[in-house]
Parts: structure tokens; C-alpha cells; sequence
């Protein structure tokens, strides 16, 4: 397999594991409690309740294709394949969902239990597809055009839409449940940071050291990585010194830090994380 053909694999690997925990989340977590935390999801859980023999997973699937189609016709071809993938997958999964798993209720009888879950795992689904610069689509889509045509900030409207959709669950399911989706969508772009942050987490290196031969060559060689280094000069001893610069993954972090310790006792390392580290071997390169 090629490297191209690997990389394409993995995404697609990638925008299914995103999909399935915001399936979950939605359809055992969301739907139950009568969740409504913004987005497409969230406004179905209003709607639902004045149509009646329509679910919410089937208001997601028609407002979703809906979307799709506009977003087609007025965003033409630069209308994102991924985006169009996983809101078809996450529409249909919930729509599969009712027919097999039918629920009646809430799983538990601890609303607070359940919001974590109807949080966390949407949101975790999210982080992973932001990581390959997807989404879930919905408003994500209508965002796409608005930015098109107008010179509105989204981020606002986005925000303005979701806090519309959450207060109309007062008036629509009372003050719990109001109360519960306010919470929730507070906590939702919260734990969406953190997730991403935590994904996109490595090591950044600075290792001052007199052996930076041996441990140029481990990066290089054992763990497939760059090095800078450059000439200091130690304050008190005045004795020279080599700088080793290097940014490492989590899982190598461990290794390059015991090497240089075998190498050079005397070694002094700082090692800093960093979920910002554009260039090649990470995020940006080309």
C-alpha cells in the first residue's frame, strides 16, 4: 500500500471513530434526557416533541440531508466531501438506531450520570474529527455559507444559534431539564478543547548536554526525528556546552529521556509539552 493510499485509509478509519461515539451520545445519551444542546441534534429534541410521530432521529436525518443539499447547491464543488460523509453516517446512525434499539426513557435514573455521558462522548467524537479538519456538519454547514456570502463572525452565530436552541428546552421540557442543557452546553466547547489539547500534546526537548553526538544520533536513528543544536556556555563553570533541541511524540518522550540519562548522567534536560508544534513529522507539513 502506498504511503498516499495509507494516509487515505487512516482518515477514513479516523472520520468512522469520530462518528460513532457522537452516535452514541446522541441517540442513548441526548435523545432520552431531551438533551438540547445546540446544533442540529439539539434543535430536533425541541421540535420532536410539535410533530407528532416524527422521532428526533429522524428529524436529525431530514434536517441533516436538507442541509446537504443546500450546502451542494450553494457551496458547488468546494462543498467538503468529509463534511458530507460523516453528517450522511451520523444521520443514518441514529435513524438505525431507533429501529433497533427502540428506548422509551432515559437509561439511568441520574440525569447528571447521563449529561456527562451525552457530553463527553459527542465531544471526544468531535476532537478526533476536528483533528483531520472535519465535523459532524448541521450547523457546521450552514456556517460554511454564511461565511461564504457574508462577513459575519460564525463563531458568534454559532454560539447565538446553540444558546436558542438550549433556552427554548425551558420552555419546551421545563426548568431541569433547561437548567441540565444550559449545563451541558457550557461544558461541551470546554471539554472539546481539553480533548484536542490532550490529543495533540508532544514534547518539546531541550537537552544541554557534552554528549550530543550519541544522542543526536538516537533521535535521528532510533526514534526518526529532527535535532537542532547550538554552542552555550555553562554561567558559573564557563565550560562549553551543546544545546540539543528536539520535539518528540508522548510515546517517544520516555525513551529519549532514559538514553540521554545512560549517556550522560551529568545531562541536564527540561522537557516542555507543547500541543502547538507546526512543521514536519507534525501538524501543517506539507
Amino acid at each position: 500500500m502506498s504511503q498516499q493510499n495509507s494516509s487515505k485509509f487512516r482518515e477514513f478509519l479516523l472520520l468512522n471513530l469520530g462518528i460513532l461515539p457522537v452516535i452514541i451520545g446522541v441517540y442513548f445519551f441526548k435523545f432520552p434526557n431531551n438533551f438540547s444542546i445546540g446544533g442540529v441534534s439539539g434543535l430536533s429534541v425541541v421540535v420532536a416533541p410539535f410533530l407528532p410521530g416524527i422521532s428526533p432521529g429522524s428529524l436529525v436525518f431530514g434536517i441533516n440531508m436538507a442541509l446537504l443539499v443546500v450546502g451542494y447547491l450553494m457551496l458547488g464543488k468546494g462543498f467538503g466531501i468529509k463534511t458530507a460523509y460523516t453528517s450522511t453516517v451520523l444521520s443514518a446512525g441514529v435513524w438505525v438506531l431507533e429501529r433497533i434499539f427502540p428506548m422509551d426513557g432515559p437509561m439511568t435514573d441520574e440525569p447528571l450520570l447521563e449529561l456527562i455521558f451525552a457530553v463527553m462522548l459527542p465531544a471526544i467524537g468531535s476532537a478526533i474529527l476536528f483533528r483531520i479538519d472535519a465535523s459532524t456538519g448541521g450547523t457546521d454547514i450552514v456556517a460554511m455559507i454564511v461565511r461564504k456570502y457574508t462577513h459575519m463572525d460564525i463563531g458568534q452565530c454559532l454560539l447565538a444559534s446553540d444558546i436558542l436552541i438550549t433556552l427554548a428546552a425551558f420552555f419546551v421540557f421545563g426548568p431541569k431539564t433547561g437548567l441540565l442543557s444550559i449545563l451541558g452546553l457550557s461544558a461541551k466547547s470546554i471539554a472539546v478543547d481539553a480533548i484536542m489539547e490532550n490529543m495533540n500534546r508532544n514534547k518539546y526537548f531541550t537537552i544541554i548536554t557534552t554528549e550530543p553526538q550519541a544522542i543526536c544520533d538516537y533521535i535521528v536513528g532510533e526514534l526518526h526525528r529532527g535535532a537542532t543544536i547550538y554552542k552555550g556556555e555553562g554561567y558559573y563553570t564557563h565550560e562549553d556546552r551543546i544545546i540539543v533541541l528536539t520535539a518528540l511524540y508522548r510515546r517517544q518522550a520516555s525513551q529519549l529521556q532514559k538514553y540521554a540519562r545512560e549517556v550522560d548522567p551529568k545531562a541536564f534536560i527540561l522537557i516542555t509539552n507543547s500541543s502547538e508544534i507546526v512543521g514536519k513529522g507534525f501538524r501543517g507539513s506539507i
